[in-house]
């Protein structure tokens, strides 16, 4: 489980650069437009994302996080997002390479942040935090296709054939 979590997290570090670098060619104008999705714009969907990677990045630290809600009113500038979302995604490769086989069994509980109760084991939060940017990294690029613009691709499958390097 170990060995995955590392390359999923690499995986995460990669897709991040790859939609953001296609990003940097959008006018920003694009990534404020508001579009018929549920975050409204690509800035938005990708200020989401961070906020939950940095909600999690609390849980597994055992801290407490500032989030009433999972995405915020004032939003980064998209470089600085970009920047912070960079920070984010080496914290978490550290983290997971840090772990010992063991570690990666340990329940974690927390509060939702839309309520109720959570408990899951570092391995899940790791694997959740991999798929909710994947996911959400699809609406970005439904939403660079709207302007038109080409997203590149950033699929699991395109990374372990042409970047993956095992740690």
């Amino acid at each position: 489980m170990l060995e995955s979590l590392k390359m999923f997290t690499q995986y995460k570090g990669w897709a991040t650069e790859t939609s953001y670098s296609a990003l940097e060619q959008v006018a920003d104008a694009e990534l404020h437009k508001q579009r018929r999705t549920n975050f409204k714009t690509i800035i938005s969907t990708l200020n989401h994302i961070y906020v939950v990677d940095d909600i999690f990045k609390a849980h597994l630290r055992g801290t407490q996080h500032q989030y009433q809600q999972r995405n915020t009113e004032q939003q980064f500038s998209f470089k600085e997002l970009w920047d912070k979302q960079r920070q984010m995604d080496v914290w978490y490769l550290d983290y997971v390479n840090a772990l010992g086989g063991k570690d990666c069994a340990q329940r974690i509980s927390f509060e939702y942040v839309g309520g109720g109760e959570g408990n899951m084991s570092v391995a899940e939060i790791i694997l959740h935090i991999v798929n909710h940017n994947t996911y959400h990294r699809g609406f970005v690029s439904d939403m660079m296709y709207q302007i038109p613009a080409k997203p590149t691709a950033n699929d699991l499958t395109v990374f372990l054939r042409d970047h993956y390097k095992p740690i």
